[in-house]
C-alpha cells in the first residue's frame, strides 16, 4: 500500500559495554529513538523490556561484557535485540511464585510483549522482543482516526509540492514536515480570514494534542 507522509523508520543499533550505570542512558537513548518515530505510546514497555534483556547479560555473562542493541520495525511490531557473545546462558521465564528471582524478569517481558525469543549463533547470541505497535505497515502510522485525517490531507497537499520536492510519491520525513507547516498556516489564514482568533485557537489545539497525547515514561 502507497503511503504518502511516512515516517521514515530505518533500523538503528548501538554498541555498548553492559555495566548497571549504562541501563538509564540506554533507556534514554531508546525514549529518543521512539519519540522520533511516532511511538511514544510505546516507550514504557519498551524501556522495561530493554531494562530485563541487559540486566540478564551483566547478571548472567558478567558486567562490561561487549554487548550491542539493535532496534527496528519487523512488519508492524516494535522489534529490540540485545545481543551478547555467550551462547550459553540462555534466559528463561518461570512464573512469578515465592521469592524466587531468577527469570521472573522474562515472565514481565513477556506478558509486555506479543513475542519473544533467543536466536543462537556461532559466535553470539541474540535475545529478542517484539511488541505491538498499532501501525499498518513499518513505516506508516498507527490506526488513530486523527493521524488518518492528517496524513490525507497531506496527500492533497503533497500535490503542490515545489519542484525540488517532487519525484517521488513519498514524501521524506522533512519534506513531509514542510507540508505539516504549511497546512497549519493555511488554516491560521483561513481562521483570521474569518474573523477568528488565531492565538487563541493554537492554544486551544495545544490544550486538545497534550490532553490526547500519553505523556511516555522518563
Amino acid at each position: 500500500m502507497d503511503c504518502d507522509a511516512c515516517t521514515p523508520r530505518e533500523p538503528w543499533d548501538l554498541s555498548f559495554a553492559a555495566e548497571p550505570a549504562g541501563v538509564a542512558v540506554l533507556r534514554g537513548l531508546l525514549r529518543t529513538r521512539l519519540d522520533s518515530w511516532g511511538l511514544a505510546e510505546l516507550t514504557e514497555s519498551a524501556q522495561l523490556c530493554l531494562s530485563e534483556l541487559v540486566s540478564n547479560v551483566i547478571t548472567h555473562v558478567g558486567p562490561g561484557t561487549p554487548t550491542t542493541l539493535a532496534v527496528s520495525v519487523s512488519g508492524t511490531r516494535l522489534r529490540i535485540e540485545v545481543h551478547d557473545p555467550d551462547t550459553r546462558a540462555l534466559p528463561r521465564q518461570v512464573d512469578s511464585v515465592g521469592d524466587a528471582e531468577a527469570g521472573r524478569g522474562m515472565a514481565l517481558v513477556a506478558a509486555l510483549s506479543e513475542r519473544w525469543g533467543v536466536q543462537l549463533l556461532p559466535d553470539r547470541k541474540i535475545t529478542w522482543v517484539e511488541l505491538g505497535s498499532g501501525l499498518t505497515e513499518a513505516n506508516g502510522h498507527s490506526e488513530d482516526i486523527r493521524v488518518s485525517r492528517a496524513a490525507s490531507c497531506l496527500h492533497l497537499y503533497s500535490a503542490q509540492l515545489p519542484t525540488q520536492l517532487e519525484g517521488s510519491s513519498r514524501l521524506s520525513g522533512i519534506a513531509a514536515e514542510e507540508v505539516a507547516i504549511d497546512v497549519v498556516a493555511d488554516l491560521l489564514h483561513w481562521l483570521r480570514a474569518h474573523g477568528h482568533d488565531t492565538d487563541e485557537a493554537l492554544d486551544r489545539a495545544q490544550v486538545q494534542f497534550e490532553s490526547e497525547t500519553p505523556r511516555p515514561a522518563r
